[in-house]
């Protein structure tokens, strides 16, 4: 594999972009570099109305396989075992984690850049064509067991104690265990979202951008955290949302919290957003009601449902 790699666009191109010059697209022959063929790809992605993201994720993508096979390989040599056997690399051998969305996203560039290259009879076969769209199998999401959950509330509740009680850590920390919001959201919850006017609380989860309201919700909680919620209010006083910090100094009270039950992982949002979700589907919750709590589309929810199943058996 070679470590070299040269610059994928060193040269302004249209509307001030850096691309190369339409002289060495029209000069792109079956003997050219990887890396001059991805140069005449990005002058055609800018041609074609490639969206801005589109280019500068592919550009990233051809990047990462110059490096791999080498920026000057003439790309009449590339076959598929080579295309495979960097998509094995990105997998489990270059060091960084790499999601299911992005793996997916490479294979897409792979078919689009060498597509590209056959479609204009720079070379004879694609390549990529034979490349599956697998994708790479994420492990399951961490969650807490139940003797883990009673560590750490018994230690948010240790937080209420004499001589400096503290009631956010156990408010946060119920919150999120009954309810499974994500971080994003706790932040965003306005003082006006909670009501108490019902016999089960709710707090309103809500979304300023319109193409995410369908994720909006209502969400219940105990009446006994109310008592905790108010002391939290009387001590720090927020003015319109309930946490009004860092995301990051949230992140350091379930820290200290993992630290203080003596717990063998460092507890997350996500993590006990995954606890509140097996919780749920273990005690049988229905699927559709769990669904809509997590504020899942039906389409994610099927890998998640997955997942839960996998999570909730017996001894795992």
């Amino acid at each position: 594999m070679a470590d070299k790699q040269m610059p994928l666009f060193p040269q302004r191109g249209a509307k001030g972009q850096y691309g190369p010059p339409v002289a060495q697209t029209q000069a792109l022959t079956a003997d050219s570099s990887l890396a001059h063929a991805a140069s005449a790809y990005y002058d055609h992605m800018l041609r074609q109305g490639f969206s801005e993201h589109t280019i500068k994720a592919f550009a990233g993508d051809l990047r990462l396989l110059q490096k791999y096979i080498g920026p000057s390989t003439p790309v009449k040599k590339i076959g598929t075992k080579n295309l495979n056997d960097f998509l094995t690399w990105l997998l489990h051998y270059r060091g960084v984690p790499c999601s299911p969305k992005s793996y997916a996203r490479r294979v897409t560039t792979l078919k689009s850049f060498f597509g590209w290259l056959s479609s204009i009879k720079i070379i004879p076969t694609d390549p990529a064509a034979a490349l599956v769209h697998a994708r790479a199998r994420a492990p399951l999401p961490q969650y807490l067991t139940d003797d883990q959950v009673e560590k750490l509330l018994n230690a948010a509740e240790e937080k209420l104690q004499p001589p400096k009680p503290d009631p956010r850590p156990y408010l946060l920390v119920h919150l999120l265990l009954q309810t499974g919001i994500k971080k994003a959201e706790c932040m965003n919850i306005a003082l006006t979202d909670i009501d108490r006017s019902t016999a089960e609380p709710t707090v309103l989860i809500r979304y300023s951008n319109p193409r995410m309201q369908h994720k909006e919700r209502k969400l219940a909680f105990a009446r006994e955290l109310l008592p905790v919620l108010d002391q939290y209010l009387e001590k720090y006083q927020p003015k319109e949302r309930l946490f009004e910090c860092t995301p990051r100094n949230l992140e350091y009270v379930l820290a200290d919290l993992s630290e203080q039950a003596d717990l063998p992982v460092q507890v997350s949002f996500e993590m006990l957003r995954w606890t509140s979700a097996v919780r749920d589907y273990r005690d049988g919750m229905d699927e559709d009601h769990l669904r809509q709590k997590m504020g899942l589309s039906k389409i994610t929810w099927r890998e998640t449902v997955a997942k839960l199943e996998k999570l909730a058996k017996p001894g795992l």
